[in-house]
């Protein structure tokens, strides 16, 4: 690539996220061929069928979050994947876990590997909090919170071990506040009376 060409798309390029969709590019007038050659000179790389990542951007350990929440931007990372970035257990999931509205596209990813929940419109947004994924980016993720009471309510897929050990590490580390607002999400959800006895044991 001639140096006036590589200094028109490193331009149009500045005007992008750091990370960014093959729509986003063409709205900044980067055609597909134009993507292929930032790639092939080490510019820019591709996370998901049709997102980019500048190769400038700050390093980060969650470019899976980021590939799929912006391909997704209506989806909330949810479930195990949620328990991770909260640090409420040690395992690293397989696939990031995201929910979107019932009645919304369900997104179908080949890579990374998703894996996709439904949640009823009324109860969706509660408990939506940010997760600064990298610097100056940040992925909708359910609070702590809303994520140990999904992980009680669908423990039987995730599994009644992660489930419990989650619930009871959030327990024993929350304040006063954040046991209100763990008991407040659980009654929305209509699983008090499956968090309150671990917050009694642990508590004991």
């Amino acid at each position: 690539m001639d140096p006036a060409e590589t200094s028109r798309l490193q331009t149009r390029l500045a005007g992008l996220s750091p990370t960014f969709t093959a729509g986003q590019a063409r709205l900044a007038a980067l055609t597909s061929r134009d993507l292929g050659s930032l790639v092939a000179d080490g510019e820019i790389y591709e996370l998901s069928r049709g997102v980019y990542r500048q190769a400038s951007a700050p390093e980060t350990a969650h470019l899976d979050l980021l590939a799929v929440c912006t391909r997704v931007p209506h989806a909330v990372v949810c479930e195990e994947s949620a328990l991770a970035v909260h640090e409420l257990i040690d395992d690293i999931p397989s696939a990031v876990h995201i929910a979107v509205p019932r009645g919304r596209h369900r997104p179908s990813i080949s890579y990374p590997p998703v894996v996709v929940a439904q949640y009823s419109p009324a109860v969706f947004t509660l408990g939506i909090a940010w997760f600064e994924a990298a610097p100056g980016e940040t992925v909708p993720v359910y609070s702590a919170a809303r994520s140990v009471v999904d992980a009680m309510r669908h423990r039987g897929r995730i599994g009644e071990t992660l489930a419990l050990s989650a619930l009871g590490r959030y327990v024993r580390g929350a304040t006063p506040a954040q046991l209100g607002e763990l008991q407040r999400i659980a009654g929305k959800l209509g699983a008090l009376k499956l968090i309150r006895p671990v917050i009694e044991a642990v508590l004991a």
